[in-house]
């Protein structure tokens, strides 16, 4: 189905952006897991709209209802049902929209592939459609920690031309301190002021997320189609404004030669290691226990509050000037939509390994 993603913990999407509520399904969890409403809420409050200057001021609590699939503080083994209601929806500022092209968003390709579409806000291809994958994101990221002690986290590399210069993985405090969730105190003050200057003249900025999951172990992925870095690629290119992605040395590696790049073995405490990870922690599409590290790019945001040609749905060239609030860089609010879309392809292999092969790791 267009809106279920995974195999074995498999969840699927529903609702429109201006429409009555949001939510997501999420079935084939582990039963006995403690869930916490509190541990998703708090993943829906770093995706929420609303939350600094630099981005989109539409105000929603995205308060989270969970109506099955959890009982006395655990999962039951059955569908997790999570569910977001809409609140400070404005349709009237996409009137003009009913008609017109958005330049670089999927207004007409969605009337192209539908012969129609919901243009209040986008419908689903709004980023509204990814509060589900969060709420599901912090499920799998409880998953991950509590059975193999996997943990992710994501931040800003880069915005526009400023990139963050890191010595060390971040950790998930030093990606918060800062509206940009750039972990790099000095590219984030950079950062916010390129941000706040496109969103003052009505413009828009593009960047990179870099995402690491640490304590991934050896096995997870497989040797063809199902990949685990092609099922991550899959998984961040779905994203909204998700435009490239790269693992490991990514597009880099073509500059080095074979020697420079490959990632010699060692052991340690009877351990396979490498000692360089320009790999990215995944050979032959499977996990080689080392930490996994993959960059996603953004584009600048499709909306922007400037005058652009255009075409209507009668095939009239015309000028549109779009209303509403907009995200002038979709980069802070993507980090935590990183995060889940790691965690649910991570805790999908993970099961799969389990079932292949009776153990993970």
């Amino acid at each position: 189905m267009a809106s279920s993603f995974g195999v074995l913990f498999r969840v699927t999407t529903w609702g429109e952006s201006h429409g009555p509520a949001v939510g997501v399904v999420v079935d084939g969890c582990p039963p006995g897991l403690p869930i916490d409403r509190s541990l998703v809420q708090r993943e829906l409050d770093r995706r929420r709209p609303g939350q600094s200057r630099i981005t989109t001021q539409r105000q929603e609590a995205d308060t989270v209802e969970i109506t099955s699939g959890v009982f006395e503080g655990a999962s039951t083994g059955t569908p997790i049902h999570l569910m977001v209601g809409n609140a400070d929806a404005r349709s009237g500022d996409y009137d003009e929209m009913r008609d017109k092209y958005r330049p670089s968003h999927a207004d007409y390709t969605y009337d192209a592939k539908y012969g129609g579409r919901d243009w209040r806000g986008g419908g689903r291809a709004s980023a509204r459609e990814t509060v589900g994958r969060v709420a599901a994101g912090a499920i799998a990221q409880a998953v991950l920690r509590e059975l193999w002690g996997v943990s992710v986290v994501s931040y800003v590399l880069q915005v526009a031309d400023v990139r963050a210069a890191l010595t060390q993985a971040p950790s998930r405090e030093q990606v918060e301190a800062h509206i940009t969730r750039c972990p790099d105190p000095t590219a984030a003050d950079q950062m916010e002021e390129r941000i706040d200057a496109a969103r003052k003249a009505g413009d828009s900025l593009g960047g990179i997320v870099e995402a690491l999951a640490c304590g991934v172990p050896p096995g997870l992925g497989e040797p063809v189609f199902d990949k685990l870095d092609a099922d991550l690629a899959k998984a961040l290119l779905s994203l909204p404004a998700c435009k490239g992605f790269e693992v490991g040395s990514g597009f880099g590696g073509v500059t080095m030669t074979g020697r420079e790049h490959n990632d010699p073995f060692y052991m340690e405490r009877g351990r396979v290691r490498t000692r360089s990870n320009r790999s990215g922690g995944i050979q032959g599409g499977i996990s080689n226990g080392e930490d996994i590290v993959v960059r996603a790019a953004f584009k600048p945001t499709a909306t922007i509050l400037r005058e652009q040609a255009t075409v209507d749905r009668q095939g009239q060239e015309t000028v549109l000037q779009p209303r509403g609030r907009h995200d002038p860089c979709v980069l802070p609010r993507a980090v935590p939509l990183v995060d889940a879309m790691m965690a649910l392809v991570l805790v999908d292999h993970a099961l799969r390994q389990r079932a292949q092969a009776g153990k993970v790791g």
